[in-house]
C-alpha cells in the first residue's frame, strides 16, 4: 500500500496496559525486540487495581524496578495497610484486617518484595519509562490493530497510526487488549462462564480533609455496611482524592452524591472527577492460542476484581508467555514450550476466578444485620456478631498468600513431576513453601535486608534455566549437568549460594529453576537432571 510503512519485530504486543508492558519488558530484558502498540493516547487515570501484590512485586524485582515502585506509591511503605469494616465511614467500626495483602515492609522469610498499595496507573508508568528505556522495544500510542494473518513463518498485522498506516511483520503476536480483545475477536475465541454476575459503578472524588473526618484511623480500603448504601471507600492519594464502588440496584437509583453521603456518613460537599460502570463476569477463554497468536490477561479472562487478583495475575501471564517466546525466538525453547502456556496458566485462571467470585458473594451488602447501628447492649451483641462473620468470610480476600504464591503447575507437560508423595492440600489463605516440581521456588535470605544479592532469588539467571546447588557436595553434580546442557544447547547458570538450610529447604541437592522462579526438577542424580533439562526446555513433553 503506497505510503505504508513497514517494520519488523520478534514479538508485536497489542495492549499497552500493565499486562503488555509487562510483556515487553519480559522480552526485551531476554534481548528480543518487541513492538508495544495502544489504540488510546494514553493509558487511562482511573484508578482499576490497586494492589501490586507479593508475586508481582518480586517478579518486578527481577527486573529491576520494585524499588521505583514503591518510590512513587502516592502512599510510603510504611502506611498502613488495613482494611476497615464499619457501618459508615463516620459510623461504628465492625472488624479490620491488618497488614491486609502482605503490605507490611517487615521482612517475610517467604518472599523477597512486600505488596504495595498503588493504583494502576502509577504501575503502568513506571513499566512504561522502564520498557521505554530497552534497546529492543517500542511502545506506541495512538495506534490501533486493523487487520493480521499468519502463516508458519509469522504473522503480519496492519496497523493504523497517527502518522498514517503501519505494516508489522513479527514472530509471534500477543492480544493484551482486555476485556473487549480486538485480537481474541479476529480469532474468533469465545469466552465461556457466566456473565453477568452483578452490575457496579466506581466514582473518584476529592473531598478535602476527609481523612479527619472520621475515627477508624488510616486504612487502604473502607467497607461501609448498612442498608441503604453499602459500599467500599479508599483513599486514592495523598490529595484529598478518594474512590467509591458499589454495586448497582435494580430500578430507580437515589442521586449518586446523596447515595454517598448516606454511606459516608458526613454531608459533606461532593466533587465527582470521574465515574465508570464495570460488569462482573466469570469467563474464560476456550483457547489461548491460535498459531502464533498468545491472549494473556483480561483477553483470556476476566473475573470480579475482589481479591486483587486481575492485573497481577495477568502480570504472570505475561512472564510466563514471555520467557517462553524468548526461549523459542533463542532457539532453545522446543515447540512444547509454548504449547505449556496454556497449560499452566489456565489452572491458575481457573483456580483465581473461584477465589474471586466466592469474594465477590460476601459484598458489603450481603454483611449487613438489623441492629449494627444500634445503641446498647443489643447493638454491641449484633456488631461482636457481626464481626465474627467478617473476620471468617472476608479472610480469605485479604488474606490470601496461598493463591498469590502458592499457585501449582500440576498439568504442565514441561516439568519432571513427582509421582511419590503429595502436595500439601491446597488452601488460599496459607502458603507453605515447596520445591515439588511445578511450584514457586522456596525463599530465603541469604544475608541481612532487603538489597539486590540479599535474597537467592538475586542469583536465579534471568535468560536461561538455573541450576542451584543446595550444598558444597552437590557442585560436581552440578558442573556435570551443566557441560550436559552446554552440549545441548540450553543455557545454564549454576548457582551455589553459601547458606545453610537450603538441603532441606529444597529437598534435594539440586533444583532446577526456570527464568519465572518456578521449579522444573529437583533431585540428586545429574542424569535425571539432564533428561528433566530437555523437558524444561519444551524438546519433549508429557501428558498428564
Amino acid at each position: 500500500m503506497a505510503g505504508e510503512t513497514l517494520l519488523e519485530t520478534d514479538v508485536l504486543v497489542i495492549g499497552a496496559g500493565p499486562v503488555g508492558l509487562a510483556l515487553a519488558i519480559e522480552l526485551g530484558m531476554q534481548g528480543r525486540r518487541c513492538l508495544v502498540v495502544e489504540q488510546h493516547d494514553r493509558v487511562g487515570l482511573a484508578p482499576r487495581a490497586k494492589t501490586t501484590n507479593v508475586r508481582s512485586r518480586e517478579l518486578m524485582r527481577r527486573w529491576g524496578v520494585a524499588g521505583e515502585l514503591a518510590r512513587v506509591a502516592p502512599f510510603g511503605v510504611d502506611y498502613p495497610s488495613n482494611v476497615v469494616f464499619a457501618t459508615r465511614l463516620a459510623g461504628r467500626e465492625l472488624a479490620r484486617f491488618a497488614n491486609a495483602f502482605y503490605c507490611s515492609p517487615l521482612r517475610d522469610e517467604r518472599f523477597p518484595e512486600h505488596a504495595q498499595w498503588v493504583p494502576q496507573y502509577k504501575v503502568e508508568e513506571v513499566l512504561r519509562d522502564h520498557a521505554e528505556r530497552l534497546p529492543g522495544v517500542q511502545v506506541r500510542f495512538s495506534t490501533r490493530l486493523e487487520d493480521f494473518s499468519q502463516s508458519d513463518r509469522g504473522v503480519e498485522a496492519v496497523l493504523a497510526g497517527p502518522d498514517g498506516p503501519l505494516r508489522v511483520r513479527a514472530a509471534y503476536m500477543a492480544g493484551a487488549d482486555g476485556a473487549r480483545s480486538t485480537v481474541r475477536a479476529r480469532l474468533d475465541i469465545r469466552m465461556e462462564g457466566v456473565s453477568p454476575l452483578s452490575h457496579h459503578r466506581n466514582i473518584i472524588f476529592h473531598a478535602p480533609g476527609l481523612a479527619g473526618m472520621h475515627g477508624l484511623g488510616p486504612a487502604v480500603m473502607y467497607w461501609l455496611v448498612n442498608p441503604e448504601a453499602p459500599a467500599v471507600v479508599a483513599p486514592l492519594d495523598g490529595n484529598d482524592m478518594w474512590t467509591f464502588g458499589y454495586a448497582r440496584r435494580d430500578g430507580e437509583e437515589p442521586a449518586i452524591e446523596g447515595l454517598m453521603r448516606a454511606a459516608l456518613g458526613l454531608d459533606i460537599p461532593i466533587d465527582i472527577r470521574h465515574r465508570d460502570e464495570w460488569t462482573a463476569h466469570r469467563l474464560i477463554a476456550t483457547r489461548y492460542r491460535e498459531g502464533r497468536v498468545f491472549l494473556a490477561g483480561d483477553a483470556c479472562h476476566l473475573h470480579p476484581p475482589f481479591g486483587g487478583h486481575g492485573m497481577n495475575m495477568g502480570i504472570g501471564d505475561a512472564v510466563d508467555l514471555g520467557w517462553k517466546l524468548a526461549a523459542a525466538l533463542d532457539g532453545w525453547g522446543g515447540p512444547a514450550l509454548l504449547d505449556s502456556y496454556e497449560a499452566e496458566r489456565r489452572q491458575v485462571h481457573r483456580r483465581v476466578v473461584d477465589e474471586a467470585v466466592h469474594n465477590l458473594s460476601h459484598s458489603s451488602g450481603s454483611l449487613w444485620r438489623e441492629g449494627l447501628e444500634a445503641d446498647g447492649p443489643a447493638g454491641d451483641a449484633a456488631r461482636r456478631e457481626a464481626e465474627q462473620a467478617i473476620l471468617v468470610s472476608k479472610r480469605q480476600e485479604f488474606d490470601s498468600l496461598g493463591v498469590v504464591l502458592g499457585s501449582r503447575y500440576e498439568r504442565s507437560p514441561v516439568l519432571a513431576h513427582e509421582p511419590d508423595g503429595a502436595d500439601e492440600p491446597w488452601d488460599s489463605t496459607r502458603y507453605v513453601q515447596t520445591a515439588r516440581p511445578g511450584c514457586r521456588a522456596p525463599h530465603a535470605w541469604l544475608a541481612p535486608g532487603r538489597e539486590r544479592g540479599a535474597s537467592l532469588f538475586d542469583h536465579f539467571a534471568f535468560r536461561g534455566m538455573t541450576l542451584l546447588a543446595t550444598r558444597p557436595a552437590a557442585q560436581d553434580a552440578a558442573r556435570a549437568l551443566a557441560a550436559q546442557a552446554a552440549g545441548a544447547g540450553i543455557p545454564l547458570t549454576v548457582v551455589a549460594p553459601p547458606a545453610e538450610g537450603l538441603r532441606e529447604l529444597y529437598g534435594a541437592d539440586l533444583a532446577l529453576i526456570r527464568p519465572d522462579q518456578y521449579v522444573a526438577w529437583r533431585g540428586d542424580d545429574p542424569q535425571e537432571g539432564s533428561a528433566a533439562l530437555e523437558l524444561a526446555a519444551g524438546r519433549i513433553a508429557v501428558h498428564a
